[in-house]
């Protein structure tokens, strides 16, 4: 999250190559599956990162990933030195920054692309085990880019804008790295984490910089009210808040109770929230409040912005009324929509545009409900096997996969999620071992042990809070998993759907006292 990772995306952009920025809690394994994917030719890193005070080496990740083979379009790996310490250079392939820059002009003229040519691929969690790589353009994405940083934040010429989103996500292109460059802003790029050195860092920062529009998450927004509610010193009353005019909210809904604190002790009760609903795959906000300009209802993302024709429909393609839950669809293009899925066309249209609802309407993957009286959207979650982990979209189908590649200890896996207070929705894993039920410190130990196993696989923000171990998983008498009981065990609801169809009954309660 330097200025460098910025500036490298930039320059990709400048000569007409395409990108692929993967975030830096990415395993190695992680990491060679989308070089592989993508066909990469070089890879940009650092050193080490900075966060929390420690520094964390994604060279060495790099140089993981590249080992674990398969990876031979590699030629060049650019190293930017964030820190004095060294790490391990390949000769012939490696090269610092320093290294790299050293006799080269300082003019580079810009390469003339097509609008359609691919900007950056950006890989998401999809319902099966692979990632899909999210294909956008350059014309329409950068267009959508703009606008949106004008309709959604009223920007002008006087704000300083702050995004506190990594670039190694979609929040991160649009609104740090391409949107406000494009509308000229003044804006604030954030390296570290919201709770080093303390847990009142994005209020100081808000003074210092005089910052007047701030844009994060309400995975943050959530641990920060905790943190002010055990800490005085870093609640927001303790810093001058009155620079900002408007607020965001970003990546998964915002629970009303959030919404509040963060309308009255971060706003002051006068700045707007914009509380934004977009994907990876729209590449910009699609539905908001206009500040200043549509009426707020906490919890509520309100309306779509001019020309998202969204609509809620059911299973079939057909409008449902206002009132009523269904999923939800854009019913026409816009210019930052996904423009396939890299290498992968017939997924793209089988993922988006499902042929039981017509072909036409893109699924955004979410459920959604209209108010009656005003027609306003409210997001209630992803209909697909997707988590949203902190505004991270995870496929329960990638952390299945490598649960099961732990071949030594588990037989079988089903994940499903449950709400949390912090991260808006928790990872739960119920597994069947290869060996006796553990109970007591051993059943903590095989925990810990396949949590950091799946951290390796996939990384740090893929491993499960629960993990339940059963001997067996509650299946149809066809085999299939009924993950719906799973989900209402997760939740620590009574099970109340019909289980005719069910092979073990008995095994709903061994798996409502595992942990």
């Amino acid at each position: 999250m330097t200025l460098e990772g910025v500036i490298a995306m930039q320059a990709c952009a400048r000569i007409g190559a395409t990108h692929s920025v993967v975030f830096g809690g990415f395993s190695a394994k992680a990491l060679q599956e989308r070089i592989i994917d993508a066909g990469a030719v070089a890879v940009i890193t650092t050193n080490y990162q900075m966060r929390g005070g420690k520094e964390l080496p994604l060279k060495a990740i790099v140089d993981e990933g590249l080992a674990l083979g398969g990876c031979e379009s590699i030629r060049t790996v650019l190293v930017y030195q964030r820190t004095a310490t060294a790490c391990n250079m390949v000769a012939g392939r490696d090269k610092t920054f320093a290294e790299a820059l050293a006799g080269q002009s300082t003019e580079c003229a810009p390469v003339s692309v097509g609008a359609e040519h691919p900007l950056f691929v950006l890989y998401t969690s999809g319902s099966t085990g692979k990632p899909k790589g999210v294909q956008h353009c350059t014309g329409g994405y950068l267009l959508w880019a703009k606008l949106t940083m004008d309709w959604a934040f009223d920007l002008k010429p006087t704000d300083v804008f702050w995004c506190t989103a990594d670039i190694g996500w979609i929040t991160g292109h649009t609104y740090v790295a391409y949107g406000p460059l494009a509308a000229g802003a003044t804006q604030i790029i954030f390296e570290g984490v919201p709770t080093f050195p303390n847990a009142g860092r994005f209020w100081q920062m808000i003074e210092r910089h005089k910052c007047t529009i701030f844009y994060t998450a309400p995975t943050a927004i959530r641990s920060l009210i905790k943190a002010a509610e055990a800490d005085a010193k870093v609640h927001p009353a303790r810093s001058d808040l009155s620079s900002l005019r408007i607020l965001g909210s970003v990546g998964e809904p915002i629970n009303p109770e959030a919404w509040m604190w963060y309308y009255k002790n971060v706003g002051g009760e006068r700045c707007p929230i914009v509380d934004t609903f977009w994907q990876t795959e729209t590449g910009g906000i699609v539905i908001t409040p206009l500040p200043g300009a549509t009426p707020l209802v906490p919890g509520s993302c309100t309306l779509p912005l001019p020309g998202i024709m969204a609509a809620i429909v059911d299973e079939t393609g057909k409008d449902l009324p206002n009132g009523s839950g269904g999923i939800l669809v854009i019913k026409r293009p816009w210019p930052s929509m996904i423009r396939t899925i890299w290498n992968d066309a017939e997924r793209f249209k089988t993922s988006y545009f499902p042929e039981e609802m017509g072909g036409k309407l893109y699924l955004a993957g979410d459920g959604a409900v209209r108010s009656e009286d005003r027609g306003y959207f409210r997001i209630t979650g992803r209909i697909d096997d997707v988590l949203n982990v902190s505004g991270h979209r995870m496929g329960t189908m990638e952390i299945e996969s490598a649960l099961a590649a732990k071949t030594d200890l588990v037989a079988e896996a089903a994940v499903v999620g449950r709400p949390d207070d912090l991260t808006g929705e928790a990872i739960c894993a119920f597994v069947v071992l290869k060996r006796p039920l553990p109970t007591g410190d051993e059943a903590k130990r095989i925990a810990k042990e396949l949590r950091d196993w799946v951290a390796k696989e996939i990384g740090p923000i893929a491993k499960p809070k629960d993990i339940r171990f059963a001997e067996n998983l509650p299946k149809t008498r066809s085999g299939k998993i009924m993950r719906r009981l799973l989900r209402s065990i997760a939740k620590g609801e009574a099970v109340t759907q019909d289980t005719s169809t069910l092979e073990n009954p008995a095994i709903l309660d061994q798996l409502g006292q595992a942990y």
